[in-house]
């Protein structure tokens, strides 16, 4: 039994992938949200760890793979007074608690003695940018993708593989609100594809790096944006 724990699983990318994962035979999956079986507010600093632990009793032990989806998206204005309490806190969510949890994966399948796969969802933003509001969500992105990169690179030789997917656009709710915001048709009419991605279509391509993507493909970023962005 692969057992795989999924961070902010209770919507979008998240539920797609959970539903996605658990249908593969041989496959548990382990959720997490702040209404699921094991939550955690991945806002405050020491729940990541206390999420681990709790997925970790719940799982008998052993965890085999690690999806880092849990994330915020939310406007900071350049003139807002909380401005670097808005940043502090889309750093924590998507970027700490996410390179915590990686830290202690990485810790527990060393100390077992075997491999184990993270992915970590990034984003387009990490590479392409994001709106003069979102500089902190494009910096904690960016941020994701460099430390999937020094994983798969540092522990490659010990069977400890890690991927980062990169959406665009995703129809969530919380890219919905977004698009709406920004002015849809513009938005899309940026997109070559002439759509947002589907929840679902993130999902298969976090399933195949769970499960089917060989080993040498470790430290790969892979793009889910309708080609708004090539590199």
């Amino acid at each position: 039994m692969t057992t795989i724990l999924v961070t902010g699983s209770s919507r979008g990318i998240g539920a797609a992938t959970a539903k996605a994962l658990s249908e593969r035979p041989g496959v548990r999956v382990l959720g997490h949200g702040t209404k699921s079986s094991i939550a955690a507010d991945l806002s405050q600093p020491q729940e990541a760890a206390r999420l681990w632990a709790a997925a970790l009793a719940e799982a008998g032990g052993a965890i085999d793979i690690l999806v880092n989806n849990a994330g915020i998206f939310e406007p900071n204005p350049l003139d807002a007074d909380d401005w670097l309490e808005n940043w502090a806190r889309t750093m924590q969510v998507n970027l700490t608690a996410s390179a915590e949890l990686c830290r202690l994966a990485v810790l527990h399948w060393r100390e077992r003695g075997v491999g184990g796969r993270i992915v970590n969802i990034a984003s387009r933003a990490a590479y392409r940018g994001d709106s003069p509001a979102h500089w902190h969500y494009a910096a904690s992105k960016g941020g994701m993708v460099a430390m999937t990169k020094t994983i798969a690179r540092g522990y490659a030789a010990e069977g400890i593989l890690a991927f980062a997917v990169c959406p665009g656009f995703t129809m969530t709710g919380m890219a919905d609100d977004y698009l709406a915001s920004r002015g849809g048709d513009k938005l899309l009419a940026d997109i070559p594809l002439g759509r947002v991605a589907s929840p679902e279509e993130v999902a298969a391509t976090v399933r195949f790096l769970c499960t089917d993507a060989p080993p040498s493909m470790t430290g790969a970023v892979l793009d889910v944006n309708g080609a708004s962005y090539v590199r």
